[in-house]
């Protein structure tokens, strides 16, 4: 069985680990791989090189930085139906769903090649006699990426292509259910050039995490996961000293008015439900449907439902491959039977799906749809993160978002209408990070940046763009003064202002 390694010091790590996990093919059940956890020594020769290579590589030049990044950037780019394989045989999801997870993490890597502009500071002149002020960003070292299964390519690069941009050196522990895509962004950035030490992979569990949580090589931390999990690493890194931003779950709200484009909300609500089987953040997970419109809309989704296409993701007609594990394909199909006895309808029932051939041994599962849900049950208040969509009527608009905003999280939330006025109005009232007009799933471009609000971000910085910059450094101001060379008056006051 072939056996999986770190990435330590610009060169694939063997582990004498006896600690391994499975990799599996969801597709077909079968395992593919196994991947070892870190030991102590692996942590400490992770650490001591990315802590080593921080040093020189924070002192840099921008231009060298730059080629480094243009260059990673274009290979990605040349592979990547290459990398997306690698994601269809490890999380499942289907070749098309995979070049697009690249295509968002690559305009991440776009916009970190900007690095000379992002990087500029201020300067005043003269602010007192003979005194200028000016600001720079610098580095804050090492810092680590903890990544979800869920996207195991751009949310790494999300991470990794600003802090590697403003000089950190990036040490990833990528999900143990997915772990070889990680392992291929390696070797494309040392083909790239990237020294040794600025990017490393450890493999690992826990015990991993909760070591680059607390060893003082560390100096800041990116997490994407759950909520419960988002809010330990928030709490124990930053009792340890560490910057930390630590992205949370989602339960994302689609809010449909009487007036909106009906074929236009239900194609939305299928794509962005059920696409990449419900296994994102931002996959929308309640239609929050308004003054009676749901008996038109519900129909219309249904409808839509038959049509979907789910098996492999190696089959180009496919549109929905399987869950990651058959634990999660579980979980999720519990929520749909529970949906039912708590007094919900079921629709749309995706247990009732057979799947035949390899695929029945395969972590799949059909799409769900549940109507007449209420507060308080529990396709309602959990997030799911499976290809299950849920359906509250509410009869006014007032009435739709009070509910929303009462949702622990606050990650994503889209508005349908033709109304320009209810459409302002809803983005300034909504409590919530990111906002879709007629837009089902609004992942911010990589100019912008990306985060929730609530229980789905503990930090104060969200992900990538500007924010993401400003994370990976810390802000410096100097103050100068240069005596006129014909004086040698000495003065140990404040500056004077005149």
């Amino acid at each position: 069985m072939k056996r999986l390694t770190h990435w330590i010091d610009g060169k694939a790590h063997e582990s004498v680990s006896t600690k391994t996990a499975p990799v599996y093919n969801p597709a077909t059940g079968a395992v593919s791989a196994e991947v070892p956890f870190a030991t102590a020594q692996d942590l400490d020769a992770a650490l001591h090189s990315a802590r080593s290579a921080a040093d020189s590589w924070g002192q840099s030049s921008l231009s060298h930085r730059t080629e480094v990044l243009f260059a990673f950037r274009h290979l990605l780019h040349e592979r990547r139906d290459d990398l997306a394989s690698i994601i269809t045989a490890e999380h499942g999801k289907v070749h098309a769903d995979a070049l697009g997870e690249i295509s968002r993490g690559l305009e991440n890597v776009e916009y970190a090649c900007g690095l000379g502009t992002h990087l500029q500071g201020a300067f005043s002149s003269q602010v007192s006699t003979g005194v200028d002020v000016y600001s720079l960003r610098q580095p804050v070292g090492v810092v680590a990426g903890i990544t979800p299964f869920n996207f195991p390519v751009m949310v790494p690069l999300w991470m990794m292509a600003n802090a590697i941009a403003c000089g950190n050196a990036f040490i990833l522990k990528p999900s143990e259910k997915d772990p070889s895509a990680a392992l291929f962004i390696a070797e494309l950035l040392r083909e790239a050039n990237l020294p040794a030490g600025v990017f490393t992979v450890l493999q690992g569990d826990a015990d991993t995490v909760g070591r680059l949580l607390e060893d003082p090589l560390v100096d800041a931390v990116s997490f994407v996961g759950s909520t419960p999990i988002a809010r330990s690493i928030y709490e124990r890194g930053t009792k340890a000293g560490k910057r930390v931003q630590a992205l949370g779950g989602a339960k994302n709200h689609m809010l449909v008015l009487p007036d909106a484009d009906l074929r236009i909300a239900a194609d939305a609500a299928v794509s962005a439900a059920y696409g990449s089987a419900g296994e994102r953040c931002m996959a929308v997970s309640v239609v929050v449907a308004v003054g009676g419109v749901a008996d038109r809309l519900v129909p219309e989704i249904a409808s839509r439902m038959d049509a979907l296409a789910i098996g492999p993701g190696t089959d180009p007609k496919n549109e929905m491959g399987p869950l990651i594990t058959g634990e999660h394909r579980d979980r999720v199909a519990g929520y749909v039977a529970g949906a039912a006895e708590q007094g919900a309808t079921v629709i749309v029932d995706g247990r009732d799906q057979i799947f035949d051939g390899d695929e029945a041994n395969g972590f799949f599962l059909g799409v769900s749809l549940i109507d007449d849900v209420k507060p308080g049950m529990s396709c309602y208040e959990d997030e799911i993160f499976g290809p299950v969509l849920s359906v509250i009527r509410v009869d006014t608009y007032e009435e739709a978002v009070t509910l929303i905003n009462a949702n622990t999280y606050g990650n994503g939330v889209a508005i349908f209408t033709r109304d320009g006025g209810a459409a302002r109005r809803f983005t300034n009232e909504v409590r919530c990070g990111m906002v879709g007009v007629n837009v089902p799933i609004p992942v911010p471009v990589a100019s912008f940046s990306f985060g929730g609000w609530k229980d789905s971000l503990f930090g104060d910085a969200h992900m990538y763009g500007p924010e993401g910059v400003s994370f990976y450094t810390r802000g410096k101001v100097v103050t100068t003064r240069w005596p006129d060379p014909a004086t040698s008056e000495v003065d140990l006051g404040f500056p004077k202002t005149r």
